[in-house]
């Protein structure tokens, strides 16, 4: 059987969906959701770009400090997070694609895996995050770090840590949220067209995941390289 077949939507399903009126067709108004989403993400990149960009010149001023601090990061529980999120963007690409193919207690299924994958990342980020506060690790809060001369750099690194990963997580915090609600409406609705909106919180949830591909080398495998 052609999976491609087997999941297009019937000509029934086409006709129930709902076009705003300032559209033309459905067409037009799932690209103007998708550039929408693409403009917002713009934004967030340069925001995350700047946070990357004060990182690189941090880590050329104090390059031993930096790997210094990074010995001190979860690398199992780093890598673990890191195959969660990628298992998380495998799910909400299926739920995208079952929910254009107006399969969408399929889709919801997926999206409520999605958002427990993202509830299992937080819950081992927090995890990792009370390792480092009983390890003195916390700039301001109770910092201590040996030697005391790459205790500068070292602070300046978990500045940077707790600054990108708790904007990371925050970002994701607001995405399961999303996706929650979502996938509620997927599994409860047969007359709103949500198939375009779906797909816009897709590429929302595949930023956040490309973030942490970026975060997790800087952060973890800094004295590895």
């Amino acid at each position: 059987m052609n999976v491609d077949a087997a999941l297009a939507p019937s000509a029934h399903g086409r006709s129930r969906s709902h076009v705003e009126q300032q559209f033309d067709d459905l067409e037009q108004q799932r690209d103007a959701s998708n550039l929408g989403m693409w403009v917002f993400l713009t934004t967030e990149t340069l925001f995350f770009g700047a946070l990357f960009f004060g990182y690189a010149v941090s880590r050329t001023a104090f390059p031993e400090a930096f790997a210094a601090a990074s010995r001190h990061t979860s690398i199992v529980l780093g890598t673990i997070n890191t195959a969660v999120l990628l298992t998380s963007s495998f799910t909400m690409a299926l739920a995208v694609r079952f929910a254009n193919a107006r399969r969408r207690r399929m889709a919801a299924m997926l999206l409520a895996v999605t958002a427990a994958l993202g509830l299992a990342f937080a819950g081992i980020k927090l995890t990792e995050y009370g390792i480092e506060y009983r390890e003195h690790l916390v700039p301001t809060l109770d910092f201590a770090f040996a030697p005391e001369a790459l205790k500068r750099g070292a602070e300046l690194f978990f500045w940077l840590y707790f600054t990108s990963t708790g904007l990371h997580l925050a970002h994701l915090s607001i995405g399961i949220a999303i996706v929650v609600a979502f996938a509620a409406i997927a599994w409860r609705s047969r007359s709103t067209d949500i198939e375009a909106k779906i797909e816009g919180i897709g590429l929302y949830w595949h930023f956040v995941d490309l973030v942490w591909i970026f975060l997790y080398p800087c952060l973890y495998l800094v004295a590895r390289t």
